[in-house]
């Protein structure tokens, strides 16, 4: 894991010349156990259930990453405007 995120750091690294991105590394304790909801981590979940709905997305068929890119963006579109249709925002 600290081999992934060494990686991960030098990644973003790179690519914040050219963006401003923040990058928020929360790991799990070893000390607890059962369950315990980690800060932020939610909201990654909780966008992966959102994508996963569509069947498209479900699996990887997509043969290029752009066209991935494009499902996801027009997934996260459709998910707007269904909230803001319904004043959820």
């Amino acid at each position: 894991m600290a081999d992934y995120a060494g990686q991960l750091l030098n990644w973003v690294r790179n690519l914040r010349s050219r963006n401003r991105i923040r990058l928020e590394i929360v790991k799990r304790s070893d000390d607890i156990r059962g369950f315990k909801v980690l800060p932020r981590r939610w909201v990654v979940e909780r966008t992966f259930g959102w994508l996963g709905r569509q069947r498209r997305l479900s699996k990887d068929y997509e043969f290029h990453a752009a066209t991935s890119e494009a499902m996801i963006r027009v997934t996260m579109i459709g998910v707007m405007l269904r909230r803001l249709a319904s004043g959820a925002f």
